[in-house]
């Protein structure tokens, strides 16, 4: 049985039409529907609930060193509220999931994990946990809101006082205050746009939703369901774990490079990447040139030869065309190469561009 977000009632209320994701019931679209949600946080501002996100906390003497072995990155040099994105390697080098972990304190970090594979991150953590160090699943306490647009700090202004607001992106202030409830605040997002999260006390989640809404009212603020997350993270280009990342695909094959350390001196699936040596396949856009929209899991040819297959197709709304992408053989992956999709037995044309499809400009008109 599906779970229910504390803003459930909310959703339904505002016309949400809501689906079963990761094991919650959400809202995929309200009644302005995905193309006016996305528009909205490309020119101006939407308010997203994703409360279905786990979070667990990793506290002890020894948390440090196992986040060093558990994941890719490198977490030695962060600072008390900086975040960082990394991929969870198994032992053969695929992707356990990608996640943001958060240095609250010398000791304490909060990590943000996909919702579908909370349970699962959480044992592996515990599996694959050393020394003086406590992992706890805190997922039920904490609601998320995402506020995102290039109106959100004007927003959040209206609610939140500036030592509230983390300044630099990827940072987050942890006694932050936001309609006057306690939360987290987090320079964060998976829009392609500026943008911040929030995460607090489920059951403050209501207040502060209808408080963020009521502030952004001139500035155009609207509720966004899934829809539009998805449309928005497609654009921007930011993988999506069970689509351009799983189990058996490697973050060095989905181009996600930058987040794996190989010089740290070791952690969960380093030699398995090592071993591999450099990655025979890799993440690229395609720019949809036929007629049709190419969706996920459709093969992809090069001439008559199959390089590869698709991960995740839409049409862009801000953009105007549809795009895709894929894990296609790296000899195809020249940006300008000329491609087909099989799509239910017809082929349609793309091209092979660079990612991501769609960039924020600093001076944006609203």
């Amino acid at each position: 049985m599906e779970l229910k977000t504390p803003l459930y009632e909310a959703h339904v209320k505002a016309g949400g039409k809501m689906v079963s994701f990761g094991g919650y019931l959400l809202p995929v679209q309200y009644r302005e529907g995905v193309i006016r949600e996305h528009m909205a946080v490309r020119t101006r501002a939407g308010l997203f609930d994703v409360s279905h996100m786990g979070e667990i906390l990793c506290e002890g003497k020894d948390a440090l060193a196992n986040l060093q072995m558990l994941l890719t990155n490198d977490f030695r040099n962060m600072t008390d509220g900086q975040a960082r994105y990394s991929p969870m390697c198994n032992e053969n080098g695929g992707t356990v999931d990608d996640l943001i972990v958060y240095r609250r304190a010398e000791e304490q970090y909060f990590i943000v994990v996909n919702a579908a594979n909370k349970d699962k991150d959480y044992q592996w953590m515990k599996a694959h946990q050393s020394g003086d160090v406590v992992f706890t699943d805190v997922s039920a306490s904490y609601a998320q809101i995402a506020l995102q647009g290039p109106k959100a700090l004007e927003i959040l202004r209206k609610v939140a006082p500036e030592q509230s607001i983390p300044k630099k992106y990827y940072h987050a202030v942890f006694d932050a205050r936001a309609a006057g409830i306690p939360c987290i605040l987090s320079k964060t997002g998976y829009t392609g746009e500026d943008g911040y999260e929030l995460y607090l006390d489920s059951g403050k989640a209501v207040e502060l939703w209808d408080a963020l809404l009521e502030a952004g009212k001139e500035e155009g603020l609207i509720p966004c369901g899934l829809g539009a997350r998805d449309t928005l993270r497609m654009e921007a280009a930011m993988p999506l774990y069970g689509h351009e990342m799983n189990d058996g695909i490697t973050p060095l094959e989905t181009g996600l490079g930058f987040a794996v350390k190989l010089g740290k001196e070791a952690f969960i699936g380093k030699q398995a990447l090592e071993e591999k040596g450099e990655p025979a396949i890799t993440r690229v856009g395609l720019k949809v040139t036929g007629r049709g929209i190419i969706r996920e899991n459709q093969d992809v040819y090069c001439g008559e030869r199959k390089i590869g297959h698709t991960t995740s197709g839409t049409h862009a709304p801000y953009l105007g065309y549809p795009v895709a992408m894929a894990l296609v053989d790296v000899d195809a992956a020249k940006p300008g190469t000329k491609v087909e999709a099989d799509v239910r037995g017809r082929r349609v044309e793309a091209e092979v561009g660079a990612l991501p499809f769609y960039k924020k400009t600093s001076q944006k008109q609203s």
